[in-house]
């Protein structure tokens, strides 16, 4: 049985999908089927070349004034003494603002959190299957470091995300840096975007602990997910925090280690303070996978070029992939420079382990390589399978400082 499609006989098939009858043919080269609308879509990893497709996912946004997200209940908080239940079963504390007391509910009663000293706070706890499309923070630069993100999927009992709020939106040192990357942006004065997709099968839970033993005020979150099935060969999204002050002379900085697979890893930032004089480059980033022992799979040749640069850098940029947006290159002692690196096009897969380790290497006057001790912190990001193993210990507040 076929139909004319624009003079040419086009066959009538069922959709592969549901088995619903439609025409499916060519014309220019292009195929039609008609009557396959069964939004099967299920929303995760959006492009603009997908953005056009139909999901029968459902759309939920987190913030303050909706602590779990439900439909039709944003912006329903109220000036008054006794917290919502929902705001009870978080633990959260409750801050309204009476700013709006002129105004009443609806008017921007309760838009951000204030952090208790020495507290862990919830900010997400939802039941799956979904996924983590966006992430928007902004606080006080000065707590960059004192405020730990963790993330936990599935209600695993160790996170498969621990890393300070600063570092892991690529802003280390406690100051803040714009940065235009794909995954990761950072807009003035101090927007934390994040655009990693996050999936999750039964739960996700993610929580902010302040370290400092102040409290923490006008935090400000926000975190858009979608409820949607996920796929069976969809990862979960890791990232890690370490950091080596000082690096011991000849030994390679760990980025990532005791990782087993399989998964891939897709990037990392660094935030690195040199405290030698002169140029401190020189060193090559090593990945070593699935077994190797003494020497890596892929090996680079030279910081700067890890991060897509070359020859020093000679000025900071940003770029969708990969940046070099804090530093200088006057070569001073103490001078203090962040890099980052997002495998999206070229992701590094491994089938059971991977570690990545970059050389802290400069370069002296007199033509020789410079083993450098310098101080160096960084985040590795990844996707893998579950059960991940449990992380390096993190470290106290005074371990993690800025000075």
């Amino acid at each position: 049985m076929a139909e004319s499609w624009g003079g040419d006989p086009v066959p009538i098939v069922a959709c592969p999908r549901t088995g619903t009858p439609g025409r499916i043919g060519s014309r220019r080269g292009m195929v039609r089927m008609d009557s396959c609308n069964d939004m099967s879509f299920n929303g995760v990893a959006m492009n603009l070349g997908n953005i056009m497709k139909l999901s029968a996912a459902r759309t939920r946004s987190i913030t303050a004034e909706n602590v779990y997200g439900e439909k039709g209940r944003g912006g329903m908080a109220e000036i008054t003494d006794t917290p919502p239940p929902e705001v009870l079963r978080l633990g959260q504390h409750w801050y309204p603002q009476t700013a709006a007391r002129d105004l009443g509910q609806t008017w921007k009663i309760r838009p951000c959190l204030t952090l208790p000293g020495q507290s862990t706070t919830t900010i997400m706890d939802v039941a799956g299957p979904g996924v983590i499309q966006h992430i928007w923070f902004t606080v006080d630069a000065a707590r960059y470091r004192d405020l730990i993100l963790r993330m936990y999927w599935d209600a695993e009992d160790t996170p498969s995300v621990e890393a300070p709020i600063g570092d892991f939106f690529c802003n280390g040192w406690k100051t803040r840096t714009n940065v235009l990357a794909l995954p990761i942006n950072v807009n003035p004065s101090g927007g934390f975007n994040c655009y990693f997709p996050m999936p999750f099968r039964k739960h996700a839970k993610m929580t902010v602990e302040n370290r400092a033993p102040k409290e923490v005020g006008g935090f400000y979150y926000a975190i858009n997910y979608a409820l949607t099935p996920i796929d069976p060969d969809d990862a979960y999204f890791h990232a890690q925090f370490r950091r080596t002050n000082p690096l011991a002379y000849r030994e390679n900085y760990v980025l990532l280690d005791g990782v087993r697979g399989p998964g891939q890893y897709v990037g990392a930032y660094m935030a690195w303070q040199q405290n030698s004089q002169g140029w401190w480059g020189e060193g090559e980033i090593k990945i070593f996978l699935d077994g190797d022992k003494e020497f890596p799979t892929i090996c680079g040749t030279g910081t700067e070029d890890y991060f897509g640069g070359a020859w020093g850098f000679g000025e900071t940029f940003s770029a969708p992939f990969l940046g070099y947006p804090l530093g200088n290159c006057d070569g001073r002692p103490g001078t203090r420079h962040g890099l980052y690196r997002f495998h999206i096009m070229d992701p590094i897969r491994f089938a059971r382990e991977i570690q990545v380790t970059m050389q802290a290497l400069g370069w002296r006057s007199e033509g020789r390589y410079l083993p450098l001790q310098d101080d160096i912190a960084s985040v590795a990001y990844w996707y893998q399978a579950e059960p991940h193993a449990s992380f390096v210990k993190l470290g106290d507040r005074d371990a993690l400082e800025v000075i």
